[in-house]
């Protein structure tokens, strides 16, 4: 019985000195059945109480055990006084651990919203995190792979980050608690169980500190990742790059050493794509090389991303564009057009003269039927200052506009007159001839990503 209560009191404090979950908080545990996620109840359970852990265990019936773990699950929460909820989903076809692994974080998101708790813990040990470095390291290049399974993403939390798969098993053995063990986990056939078997064994007759390097490894890499996107984020608005920006002269990243460079065009192309982007070290060369020749090129990034190079400009867009719908414009008001967002306000005289980044218009030219489109064949307008109408085609050469941005910007139009060229032109039609009551005002900026 001491040795028990000393096992509960050890697995508490792996629970508390993770400072990972509040005392008293509570949340759902996804168990297995196994040894690691039978500690995280027990020491959870310990650590906020009872009626505050709620576990989920998902049965796929995938194999002969199945049954088996689920009837571990029941005698370990009745032995912690836990509740329990299973779920028995069907799976779709697919990689069978990717798919399962998705229902699990599925259910336990529903069953916290449901409950109304604040976290959601999983089982994950240190060697865990060893072994998914060094998978990592084997089939994915690049500093950002080796960063998988962080000890907290809201709202899941790994409190077991701090104990090794071996301390685990002592523990649930101390402890009395019920698990079984997954045959599955001695197939061959699956490459993390391989490492498991011979790579971490290796490396632990190297060094026995090996799990405890490799974890510590990948703490470092978190923080210093940190500092280089903090880093990359000054660069890019030195650079005019600011957020919401998806291209970048590439003179201004003339003097940066390759690796800023290469970090910048990536921030850059995760802007369009919404996640993550590999752009290694070989497609960055590319990408630079390209942006030095008058021609251009483009870069194909893979997952619907391209790089586009022309004119010295480095732009980064899905690889079919796929132009914005015409929106109606209301004055005042706002709207958006793709990833644009562009107001109309009313103002009084006196206003700063007009410019391409904005309109200064005249309300009884610009009337109340205002549409921004995109640039459409056979558009034309009478720029500021000029006596005859230009093709906005002509207008985009002489005004060295890539050709990649030219069906993306916003074209205001009213009664099918182009009024504005966002950041190209204002017509001379609409602009401000006597200063009146009020003048139309209009402003276009691009839009972060939703």
């Amino acid at each position: 019985m001491k040795d028990r209560a000393e096992a509960l009191r050890a697995l508490e404090r792996v629970v508390r000195d993770s400072g990972l979950v509040p005392r008293g908080s509570s949340g759902v545990v996804l168990i297995s059945g196994g040894p690691d996620s039978t500690c995280l109840a027990a020491g959870l359970a310990e650590h906020s109480g009872r009626p505050r852990v709620h576990a989920l265990h998902l049965n796929y019936g995938l194999r002969d055990s199945a049954a088996e773990d689920e009837q571990v699950c029941r005698r370990l929460c009745a032995l912690l006084r836990i509740d329990l909820r299973v779920e028995r989903p069907r799976l779709p076809e697919g990689n069978v651990q990717a798919v399962a692994r998705e229902a699990r974080y599925a259910a336990a998101e529903r069953l916290r919203e449901r409950l109304g708790c604040e976290w959601v813990a999983t089982g994950h040990t240190r060697t865990d995190l060893a072994e998914t470095v060094l998978y990592r390291l084997a089939s994915s290049p690049g500093r950002r792979a080796l960063l998988g399974l962080p000890p907290s993403r809201v709202p899941f939390v790994r409190p077991l980050l701090g104990l090794e798969r071996s301390e685990s098993r002592r523990l649930a053995v101390a402890a009395g608690l019920p698990f079984a063990d997954d045959p599955t986990n001695l197939d061959p056939r699956f490459a993390r169980n391989r490492i498991r078997a011979d790579v971490l064994p290796a490396l632990r007759e190297v060094n026995p500190a090996a799990e405890r390097n490799l974890a510590e490894t990948r703490a470092e890499l978190a923080e210093e990742a940190r500092v280089l996107d903090r880093v990359v984020a000054e660069t890019l608005e030195a650079a005019g790059a600011g957020p919401g920006a998806i291209a970048i002269r590439a003179d201004a990243l003339r003097g940066a050493e390759p690796g800023l460079r290469r970090l910048a065009l990536r921030t850059l192309a995760e802007r369009v794509a919404g996640g993550d982007v590999s752009l290694g070290r070989g497609r960055a060369a590319e990408i630079w090389r390209l942006a030095q020749l008058p021609e251009g090129g483009e870069v194909d990034l893979g997952g619907g991303l391209r790089a586009t190079c022309e004119g010295g400009l480095i732009r980064f867009s899905p690889a079919e564009d796929v132009l914005p719908e015409q929106v109606a414009l209301t004055v005042p008001g706002r709207c958006r057009f793709g990833r644009w967002e562009i107001r109309a306000e009313v103002h009084r005289p006196p206003v700063e003269a007009n410019g391409p980044e904005r309109a200064i218009l005249d309300p009884g030219a610009l009337g109340g039927d205002i549409v921004v489109r995109a640039w459409q064949q056979g558009d034309r307008i009478r720029p500021l200052g000029m006596n005859g109408t230009k093709t906005l085609q002509d207008l985009f050469t002489d005004r060295k506009v890539p050709r990649s941005l030219r069906h993306t910007l916003p074209v205001v139009t009213s009664r099918d007159r182009v009024a504005w060229v966002a950041g190209v032109a204002v017509s001379e039609e609409f602009r401000l001839k006597q200063a009146g009551d009020e003048v139309v005002i209009l402003s276009a900026r691009v839009h972060e990503r939703d």
